[in-house]
């Protein structure tokens, strides 16, 4: 259809080159004011906004300060425990206006179980208004007509919702795509019966039926799962790379997780090399994404239904488990610097309010409001001071990789006891190629000791041992699937504490 092609892309192009008008709206600061304006507007009248009196908020010049002093910090249990749990019970009016339809089920890769987020029409209007705006930066990359003809494959959840009596509860993904816009219909893959599948073996075989009939240029999903696609369509048709079937893939978009450590065997999969776009869409909303080439940074969104706080992510305002302390300091992004990682605080129109996200941030660019994800604030490995982030475990693995020229498909590392109170690391390595154990765990110390002084310190004072073992990526997706979290949205925790490494030691006894 390459009518239809030259239409989108004329429109797309249209769209980039609309001048802005209002010169303020460059500020991020202005704009964040002006956000949370609007988010205090439609909340006064909820009870969440009365008790913490919302309209008298509004009456200030700025209402930051007020808001401030007034709303505490809140985590998912201390937001759940306060106010959410009204919602779950069908009560309108608890922190957002109206009642509440849809909850997400989130990936859970940092707590014990799954939270419930709210997922308000206000939520899904700004996600979907986000998604298009993506969809405009594409005009930045110099794509034929005919390519935005081409389908669109999202391997996300279930769309098949389960009803609770008054809510609806699924995967953000699965919630999304049985609300996205009936004009994207056309282009979405696999189509709205698949969709529905809540068996992830029966969705996978029933998109690697499908896949011939289909034109797809551009892919979306969680690399691990995707990948594993790719591959079986690749051994069931006999192909030599993708492209063999789809010559017109040129578009990847990720995010949740670091495409780095999967980088090198994805590229195994392709004749050419793809864009790779990467977004920050959470349960908790669309947070960022990729919005100009030569970079791999995301862009937050400012303006659309999200107030931003940042907390330095140190000692002083997180304690060892990664919980903010009650008092602990908080930014604005007029206050914020650049390259300093920050736990990430969010106010949004699904009425989360100073709401702890769980991850962290760093600025590459304040002027242009850019990010990049460094962890999580409970994923990162400190027993005795090494203060060892995600990005730093994702660097020292794909390192790893590029020196052996292997591909390390799953990992992640636990902090133990060691002899005479000292402390040792433990690593689990899923690689499907041989790979001494012994070697791997050699160089990833090494590779951690350039990435961190913290670490490289206490590795000669308080770490007495660094060991790994090596297995097949396989049983790091058996245990998903035990948990519960296989397919659609969820990853591998990178960093594995108390009851989660219980759960993955017992499971790998019990599987020797």
């Amino acid at each position: 259809m390459p009518i239809l092609g030259s239409i989108i892309k004329s429109a797309i192009e249209f769209r980039s080159r609309i001048p802005i008008e209002n010169r303020k709206a460059l500020d991020p600061y202005k704009v964040q004011i002006r956000t949370l304006r609007k988010l205090l507007r439609q909340a006064q009248l909820t009870s969440f906004g009365e008790e913490y009196g919302f309209q008298d908020m509004l009456r200030q010049r700025n209402p930051l300060t007020l808001f401030k002093q007034r709303v505490p910090l809140f985590d998912y249990d201390s937001m759940h425990r306060r106010w959410w749990y009204r919602t779950l019970n069908g009560e309108a009016y608890v922190s957002w206006p109206g009642q509440v339809k849809y909850f997400a089920l989130s990936s859970g890769t940092s707590g014990a179980s799954s939270k419930y987020l709210p997922i308000t029409p206000d939520k899904l209007r700004a996600i979907q208004k986000t998604s298009i705006r993506q969809i405009w930066s594409l005009a930045k990359y110099d794509f034929p007509p005919e390519f935005f003809s081409k389908g669109i494959l999202m391997l996300g959840g279930s769309t098949q919702l389960q009803f609770n009596g008054t809510y609806y509860e699924g995967d953000l993904s699965g919630i999304t795509a049985g609300n996205i816009p009936f004009w994207f219909q056309h282009f979405y893959k696999p189509g709205n019966r698949i969709s529905k599948e809540t068996n992830w073996t029966t969705k996978l075989e029933e998109i690697i039926k499908k896949a011939p009939e289909w034109d797809i240029g551009i892919i979306c999903g969680v690399p691990a799962w995707l990948q594993i696609l790719l591959e079986r369509i690749i051994e069931t048709y006999n192909l030599n790379t993708i492209h063999d079937m789809w010559p017109n893939l040129s578009i990847y978009v990720h995010g949740g997780v670091s495409f780095a450590p999967y980088q090198k065997g994805f590229e195994k999969l392709l004749a050419r090399p793809l864009v790779y776009l990467e977004t920050y869409l959470a349960s908790e909303g669309f947070i960022a994404y990729q919005n100009r080439a030569n970079t791999s940074a995301m862009q937050l969104v400012l303006d659309n239904g999200i107030f931003f706080e940042f907390v330095p992510f140190n000692e002083s305002n997180f304690d060892h488990d990664g919980n903010l302390h009650p008092n602990a300091t908080v930014l604005n992004i007029k206050e914020i610097e650049e390259d300093k990682d920050y736990g990430l605080l969010m106010s949004t129109c699904a009425g989360a309010w100073r709401y702890l996200i769980g991850d962290t941030i760093r600025f590459t660019s304040k002027a242009l409001s850019e990010i990049v994800i460094t962890g999580r604030t409970k994923q990162f490995l400190s027993l005795c001071g090494e203060h060892i982030s995600q990005e730093n475990l994702n660097n020292a693995v794909e390192m790893l990789s590029q020196k052996l020229n292997i591909t390390i498909r799953e990992f992640t590392v636990a902090g133990v006891k060691h002899e005479k109170g000292m402390f040792a690391h433990k690593w689990y390595l899923g690689c499907d190629s041989p790979l001494d154990a012994d070697m791997a765990a050699r160089l990833l110390d090494e590779n951690l000791k350039i990435l961190n002084d913290d670490y490289r310190t206490e590795r000669l004072h308080a770490i007495r041992e660094v060991t790994a073992e090596v297995m097949d990526s396989s049983v790091f997706y058996e245990w998903m699937k035990i948990q519960g979290k296989e397919g659609g949205q969820h990853k591998f925790p990178r960093v594995l504490k108390n009851a989660k490494l219980e759960s993955w030691t017992n499971f790998l006894d019990n599987r020797k």
